[in-house]
């Protein structure tokens, strides 16, 4: 649609929490736009189809905690199907990795979450990286986990923000593509695509919002954009908001980057297995084998490593997932493997990143981050979530409840 020049509430970003802002303005007075800098909503979100038969998601793929995920009830309404296969994160192949050792790595990860869950209780803030057991030879592969799962090593990842996030351990994923259930979520909202903010001037009576698409002005602004660009300064305050820059550089986004190849007679390998090799490294991949049943096989890579392979190039993810498929399966491999796609979240200029976490000392950044400023700016987005940040339904949720806080502070005027 057209950028009008003014509205009532006007949404930037059109991820997982802008479209929950909007849908909870839908049934309101309100004339509403959202802003997105990209040609699709979605995001961090984004399905895609690497081959003909098979769906590949570049950010977001599961519905964590799924019993109180909201996108779940979302998926039901838009008839997306649910797929409730367990996880094959503790399970896998015993190629490079025997049961005893499994059970053993196992034991040591699950140790050093009970020692950070027990500080945070006694409000022993810092480095999770100081609940490592001193000498384990475990610490390198627990650190390579963090990186798929928190986006960074431990030593960048603080123990009262690790200890908040709320995990149920149910897990499930959405057949056709998470990225592509947020594509139909956001399909019937009032958008402008193509539309990169640059500046937000609130100094005068109305907010102004210098876009590439024009000016236009509104009486209330919900901010969704990622940390990153934030304490980047890519979308400039007027006045400046040294708080939120401050805030925002607390809550970096880690990186977690996947990479989806084709393989050849997939018979051989077991449908939703994992494989991961006892490397004693943190620069390693974790493998889903035949995601879905699908004739292919899946690459996460997380952390300082992830970044190293992005600033290589197009092309390095695949290459260092086949290098360390064929050490664990055998050379015969290298012909089965064929790369499809890959994603390099961090050289996106409208992500910078794929989630946020908080530095040591920086756990209350959270609620700095998601505070109104003078009941006209409003901030959404997985890192203002207290308990579910990284995940797309948080997200969502922080969206529909700054949406709340816009029809809270009208109602007050």
């Amino acid at each position: 649609m057209s950028l009008p020049s003014s509205v009532d509430i006007a949404i930037i970003g059109a991820g997982a929490a802008g479209l929950g802002a909007a849908h909870a303005l839908r049934n309101s007075p309100l004339s509403v736009i959202v802003l997105e800098a990209r040609d699709r909503v979605g995001g961090r979100g984004h399905t895609i189809m690497a081959a003909p038969d098979v769906t590949f998601d570049l950010g977001c793929g599961w519905l964590h905690s799924a019993e109180k995920n909201s996108f779940v009830k979302i998926a039901q309404q838009l008839d997306f199907e649910i797929d409730k296969t367990r996880p094959p994160w503790r399970e896998q192949s015993d190629a490079g990795f025997p049961h005893s050792e499994r059970a053993e790595f196992i034991a040591a990860i699950d140790a050093v979450y009970d020692r950070v869950e027990a500080a945070a209780k006694l409000g022993r803030e810092g480095p999770a990286s100081a609940y490592l057991d001193p000498g384990n030879r475990w610490n390198p592969m627990i650190d390579a986990i963090s990186t798929y799962a928190n986006g960074a090593e431990l030593d960048r990842i603080s123990v009262m923000d690790l200890d908040a996030y709320e995990d149920t351990g149910i897990n499930w994923r959405v057949r056709r593509g998470y990225g592509a259930l947020m594509a139909a979520y956001g399909a019937h909202l009032p958008l402008a695509l193509n539309c990169e903010v640059a500046r937000i001037d609130h100094s005068g009576k109305r907010v102004r919002i210098e876009s590439s698409k024009g000016v236009v002005t509104a009486d209330k602004v919900i901010v969704t954009v990622p940390t990153n660009l934030i304490a980047e300064q890519a979308i400039r305050f007027h006045p400046a908001l040294p708080a939120k820059v401050d805030a925002a550089a607390g809550l970096p986004l880690g990186l977690a980057d996947k990479v989806m190849l084709a393989l050849d007679e997939p018979g051989v390998l077991p449908k939703d297995g994992n494989l991961r090799g006892a490397t004693m490294r943190t620069e390693m991949g974790s493998f889903h084998l035949r995601p879905f049943g699908q004739a292919s096989i899946e690459g996460y890579f997380g952390g300082r490593f992830a970044r190293e392979l992005e600033d290589a190039g197009d092309g390095a993810l695949a290459a260092e997932a086949i290098n360390e498929i064929a050490a664990l399966l055998g050379n015969d491999y290298r012909k089965k493997l064929k790369p499809l796609a890959e994603s390099r979240w961090s050289h996106d200029p409208f992500a910078r990143g794929s989630y946020s976490h908080a530095l040591p000392g920086q756990a209350g950044k959270r609620a700095v981050l998601a505070a109104p400023v003078d009941g006209r700016l409003f901030f959404a987005g997985e890192a203002t979530s207290p308990n579910f940040f990284s995940t797309a339904h948080g997200a969502r949720d922080s969206g529909e409840r700054a949406a709340a806080e816009v029809m809270a502070a009208r109602a007050k005027r």
